[in-house]
């Protein structure tokens, strides 16, 4: 099948890998615009774009592809069969959508309807699921709002983080894609319409959504440091000062005197514990301002906290 592929972050790496080496003509890789990045501040190439060029595939990048008229006429030029959308970053206007034979289709993170948006895997772990997976369906105007074609399960681990159910659904998108490819190809793809209501919505995430509100309970806090983990990180003030919380576990104490976010226990033998909403949670892996990730045993070895 002629494929022009849109995507940017190393999540849609394994998709465009999956699709090229399966046999596939990828007539074009479209990405964002590089982004300067690190301590020198130097253009780095997106991850969808260096796999690109590794594999000798034409690449073109554009700020706002819906304007990008001279971009809009050279898809239409190549005449694919099929646009695969993988975290391209863009809402994609209904002219490019309606230039393939078979329609453009998207490689979505979760299991729609649920989590529509830009962040449905830290939202999965945030709200406390214990299943997502892939969804793929075809492209329409709206946000995540086209017909289904299949469903892909992945289980969400109790220690999973954002990180490793990141680099899991990557996994699973790749084998959903050439799936569903192939489905498209021998007539057998499904149109799913998704329901109008019964939706959940997967806004971006922002720094600030980090902040530990101790008044919840246990698992939701631990929730929220796993979805925020290893980015933006969730954090507490202590003493006017952000600490970074990147691993807790809820602790077997019971302390009915307390207010939430009262320190029960500081100190290297007994750790780190907060009075939770409906309990108490001990802080494993904790990070102060310029300093590297550390257990909270190990800081407190050397630092103390009231």
């Amino acid at each position: 099948m002629n494929i022009i592929f849109m995507g940017t972050p190393d999540f849609a790496v394994e998709s465009l890998r999956r699709i090229y080496e399966n046999g596939h003509n990828v007539l074009a890789v479209i990405s964002q615009p590089d982004r300067k990045a690190g301590r020198g501040m130097q253009c780095v190439p997106t991850p969808v774009k260096a796999y690109a060029l590794e594999k000798g595939i034409p690449v073109y990048q554009s700020e706002k592809i819906r304007k990008d008229t001279e971009l809009i006429e050279r898809i239409e030029r190549l005449r694919p069969d099929a646009i695969v959308v993988v975290a391209f970053g863009q809402i994609l206007p209904k002219k490019i959508l309606d230039i393939p034979k078979y329609g453009s289709i998207n490689v979505h993170g979760s299991l729609l309807p649920k989590y529509r948006g830009a962040a449905p895997i830290q939202w999965s772990i945030i709200n406390g699921e214990v299943i997502t997976g892939i969804t793929t369906m075809y492209m329409d105007e709206g946000m995540d709002t086209g017909d289904m074609i299949q469903k892909f399960e992945v289980p969400i681990e109790q220690d999973d983080t954002f990180g490793t159910l990141y680099e899991k659904m990557k996994i699973m998108g790749g084998r959903a894609i050439i799936q569903t490819l192939e489905s498209i190809a021998d007539g057998t793809a499904q149109r799913i319409k998704q329901p109008v209501d019964g939706y959940t919505m997967a806004p971006m995430i922002e720094k600030e959504m980090g902040e530990i509100d101790w008044t919840k309970s246990s698992n939701e806090i631990r929730n929220l440091v796993r979805g925020m983990n290893p980015i933006p990180g969730a954090y507490t003030i202590l003493n006017g000062t952000k600490m970074k919380v990147w691993r807790v576990e809820v602790a077997d104490i019971i302390d009915n005197l307390s207010e939430p976010g009262t320190i029960i226990f500081a100190d290297a033998k007994k750790g780190l514990v907060f009075k939770t909403g409906d309990g108490a949670l001990e802080l494993l892996e904790i990070q102060m301002p310029n300093s590297k990730k550390m257990l909270a045993k190990d800081y407190l070895r050397g630092h103390s906290i009231n």
